[in-house]
């Protein structure tokens, strides 16, 4: 996306999930004093999403609360939400947020965080007494056994490793699909979007097929805390896997717009990204968002360079390379469009050329150059939207349907930008969405937020 947002309130990791009623084994004396249950929901071996429920067995409102607890040497807590966290050393300790510190009798809260390493808590206390009183303060769940098996229904299970057939994204049984989701905003904005519950929802409510990761370098990204980006994006990884959603990894450079200028990084990054998640059959690697102010040969040496680090780890995963002038295959510039490119290829196999558009800028030029592209290239359209390419302003949905009915006869794979309550039209949700963690049903849907929703809903065809 071309406006990068840098004016815009920094969102923290903090988000928000609804409160998830969860049974407790308890005794009748247990019962009548709260509690607070640990489990962990996944567990992908190098780390796990944890979940507390906070009951109130007793007899009369909790006005606030406090968990605590001790985690092992090795393991640490990364991103959070429903609560605030402060440590020291080991020591965790979560407390209600503003809005969630009020328990009734009977009711219960709920809040979550993802774990790095192999460790479970022990010895909880909540406000200051043992979180179960039925059990040993040390006590926590077993973990379930990692989940290596997709869910049943979902695109994963559907359709396995992907692989690029002539110039068509084809499933394991060579069968030429079309992958239809979303894009996440900048994680430096927006991580509070992006979470466990939204997951949820875009999985099974938009019944999407992928979603982007999209992490900028610049503008408050990677740069500034590489090893903090890194982790987030494995997290994210994590959690569209366990859904069965496929995960495009978006090196969102953007401005400057030559991707050599982030050539070192790149190679770091996506070295241990491919390198941790080289099992999986879900992982797409988008190396350079939208090049820009340079020509073909430039984006070209980059991806010569950056493709190998993830072939020498990930040998079968599809990769995205973008294309000159902001990924519109040079229709927005002079630097080579898609005779450039396909009289210069990047040797490799598994590989598709990014495009994006913009409904409203981006007419019949830009549809007519996507058109005879899809005769040529093998074309991913990872970003998209029916407003203008500033992701804002008024909608062009007529414009925006024509592109998306070329896209489903040539069966080319397309991501929505984007999945975020930012205060553009191109945002999905409305502002305040991410913060409340009501992200279900449509009563919270901008209008290219319900467009966009009805049209990813549509059967699959696998």
């Amino acid at each position: 996306m071309r406006l990068g947002g840098r004016n815009l309130v920094l969102a923290g990791v903090v988000a928000v999930m609804a409160a998830v009623p969860m049974a407790v084994t308890a005794t009748a004396a247990a019962a009548a004093t709260p509690t607070a249950a640990f489990v962990k929901i996944t567990d992908w071996g190098s780390g796990w999403e944890g979940r507390y429920t906070v009951t109130n067995g007793g007899g009369s409102t909790l006005t606030s609360w406090r968990v605590e607890f001790e985690l092992p040497a090795g393991t640490s807590v990364g991103s959070y939400w429903d609560a605030l966290m402060t440590r020291d050393g080991q020591h965790h300790s979560f407390t209600n947020r503003s809005w969630n510190g009020t328990i009734a009798p009977g009711a219960s809260v709920t809040f979550g965080f993802l774990g790095n390493g192999s460790g479970s808590p022990r010895g909880c206390r909540l406000n200051g007494q043992p979180c179960d009183a039925t059990a040993p303060p040390t006590t926590s769940p077993p973990p379930p056994p990692p989940t290596t098996a997709p869910p049943a229904g979902t695109p994963l299970a559907a359709n396995g490793q992907l692989q690029v057939c002539g110039r068509q994204l084809c499933n394991r049984n060579g069968k030429p699909i079309q992958l239809r989701g979303m894009s996440t905003h900048g994680l430096q904005w927006y991580a509070n979007c992006v979470t466990p519950a939204s997951l949820d929802v875009l999985a099974q409510e938009w019944r999407a097929d992928v979603v982007r990761i999209s992490m900028y370098i610049q503008e408050g990204g990677y740069e500034t805390d590489p090893r903090r980006f890194t982790d987030l994006v494995h997290h994210y990884i994590e959690l569209a896997t366990a859904r069965g959603l496929y995960a495009i990894v978006d090196w969102h450079m953007l401005t400057p717009g030559n991707p050599n200028h982030n050539l070192s990084r790149a190679r770091t990054f996506f070295a241990e990204i491919a390198d941790r998640h080289r099992d999986k059959a879900n992982v797409l690697y988008e190396i350079a968002n939208e090049p820009n102010g340079v020509n073909w040969s430039a984006v070209k040496s980059y991806a010569d360079q950056v493709i190998p680090v993830i072939r020498q780890r990930d040998p079968e995963a599809v990769v995205l390379v973008g294309t000159p002038d902001w990924s519109s295959l040079g229709v927005s510039g002079t630097g080579g469009g898609v005779d450039t490119i396909a009289a210069n290829p990047v040797a490799a196999s598994n590989l598709m050329y990014v495009f994006h558009f913009y409904a409203a800028s981006h007419g019949d030029r830009y549809y007519d150059t996507l058109a005879r592209a899809a005769d040529r290239l093998p074309i991913f359209v990872t970003e998209f939207g029916t407003q203008e390419a500033s992701g804002d302003g008024p909608n062009d949905f007529t414009m925006a349907q024509r592109y998306l009915d070329l896209m489903a006869r040539r069966k080319i794979s397309w991501v929505n930008w984007n999945y975020s309550d930012d205060v553009r039209s191109g945002a999905v949700f409305t502002s305040g969405t991410c913060g409340s963690g009501q992200f279900s049903g449509t009563g919270r849907l901008k209008p290219a937020g319900s467009w966009v929703r009805d049209r990813m809903r549509t059967a699959d065809d696998f």
